[in-house]
């Protein structure tokens, strides 16, 4: 069988956007796909990001916050940036074959205001990231 394509998503701290696009890319695209997230730091899994995953069917509590794997960076087909400062940072890739796109999203772990509020701008922006996920698997960019 053939090696399916890495898909790898990369944020600040793989704690909220990252792991929300690898759940949802795992649960739409895994039979086409291998999916796999971390960070340049790994700040642990975010309960509020399980909670709005857990909402729209996807389970991500089994998850792990890592950190970026050099290995799997230069390995990746796809790597996918989900915040400015994982783009700006993000460590020298020597696989030349690597289409590497930069998906911005707010970082909802930074909302403030009320706990519904607060939970509004997690679910806003997993929204967001699963139709970019869609749009990513009808079209192949």
């Amino acid at each position: 069988m053939d090696k399916k394509p890495l898909v790898y998503f990369l944020c600040t701290g793989n704690s909220c956007r990252s792991q929300m696009a690898d759940g949802f890319m795992k649960a739409l695209g895994g039979e086409r796909y291998e999916v796999k997230s971390a960070g340049l730091e790994a700040h642990g899994l975010n309960p509020r990001a399980v909670q709005v995953m857990k909402e729209a069917g996807v389970d991500i509590s089994t998850h792990s916050s890592d950190v970026i794997d050099p290995e799997t960076l230069n390995c990746a087909d796809y790597i996918i940036t989900l915040c400015g400062h994982a783009d700006e940072h993000c460590p020298v890739i020597s696989n030349k074959n690597v289409v590497k796109w930069h998906w911005g999203f707010d970082d909802p772990a930074k909302a403030i205001g009320t706990e519904g509020e607060i939970m509004t701008s997690f679910r806003t922006v997993r929204d967001s990231i699963k139709k970019r996920i869609e749009v990513f698997l009808a079209e192949g960019k």
